[in-house]
């Protein structure tokens, strides 16, 4: 090897060096150690070495707690805490980005007055934290809050009050109704900034030929944008298999909780809220490693999808 190739390979290996090492510390050996968590019986309670016990932690995660939720079921958590990942997955795939990119469309074609005041309001959600927003949400939520005084008023019994939280079948109605207040603004200005890039001379000429706004919109603007909807679906899809502070404020310690568990936090009490266990971080890593799975899983579904409808992307 010449000595300017020597050069050359010790400066690059100097420029990558840094952040390589930093990928393998803070992602990757964790990422490797919970995979090995997930199949030992690992045990931060004693000093013997962990032993692998193949899917016993994956099996044991998904069949225990058994009628913890209703005990008339006698459902376990695990698929509790999946059907309502699965709802919000719905919520943000079929609420959120229809919502979001039906108010971007409006905005862009100056179908409303004050858009700019508009535009600040809708999006005004992603400037709060998300502690914040969940408490707020809670308050209103209460069974003595806003929301059961507007039910008193409305339906004239005093006694009246808001109890879906409490119910583990109806609970993810509030939550749907807080995300999507909270994320529509997220996907408006993704949709908005892809609009902005459209020429305008090609809904000038629909116009011209006799089309409407709401041809426009199905005939145009969405086959236009089918590759930012792809995107916003991915981003749907891994936000909400992460999601954990806006329904861990939201619902309050004890049943309100249990009932709307999602998968991460299912994983935190596990894992972190449960130390009379000694297997507890074996099973919240088995946890985890489902809901990268699952997450992967349905992201390649959604890029299966977006292939068949020709949109060329690829995530």
């Amino acid at each position: 090897m010449r000595k300017t190739d020597k050069r050359d390979l010790l400066t690059y290996i100097g420029f990558i060096a840094p952040g390589l090492i930093i990928y393998l510390l803070i992602i990757a050996y964790p990422i490797c150690y919970s995979l090995y968590l997930s199949f030992s019986n690992y045990n931060p309670n004693s000093s013997a070495p962990a032993k692998l016990v193949g899917l016993s932690n994956y099996i044991k995660v998904m069949t225990m707690n058994k009628g913890l939720v209703d005990a008339s079921s006698n459902v376990p958590e695990f698929w509790h805490a999946f059907k309502n990942n699965m709802i919000v997955v719905v919520v943000s795939v079929f609420g959120q980005i229809p919502i979001g990119f039906i108010l971007a469309f409006i905005l862009y074609r100056k179908q409303v007055k004050g858009a700019t005041f508009f535009q600040s309001m809708v999006f005004l959600p992603q400037f709060l934290s998300t502690i914040v927003i969940g408490i707020m949400w809670r308050m209103l939520f209460m069974v003595d809050g806003p929301v059961s005084r507007i039910i008193q008023a409305v339906s004239g019994n005093s006694n009246a009050q808001f109890t879906m939280m409490m119910d583990p079948n109806k609970c993810m109605i509030p939550i749907g109704i807080a995300l999507i207040w909270m994320y529509t603004g997220f996907y408006m200005i993704i949709f908005l900034a892809n609009l902005q890039k459209i020429n305008d001379s090609m809904f000038e000429a629909a116009k011209i030929d006799g089309a409407n706004e709401v041809q426009i919109f199905f005939k145009i603007t969405i086959p236009l944008l089918a590759a930012s909807i792809l995107t916003s679906c991915i981003l749907a899809i891994a936000g909400s298999l992460k999601g954990f502070g806006l329904i861990f404020a939201l619902a309050s310690e004890g049943k309100q909780r249990i009932n709307s568990e999602v998968l991460p936090i299912y994983m935190y009490r596990i894992a972190f809220n449960n130390a009379k266990d000694p297997m507890r971080f074996a099973y919240g890593a088995a946890i985890a490693n489902m809901i990268v799975l699952i997450s992967v899983l349905m992201i390649m579904f959604s890029n299966w999808v977006g292939k068949k409808l020709g949109t060329d992307e690829d995530y």
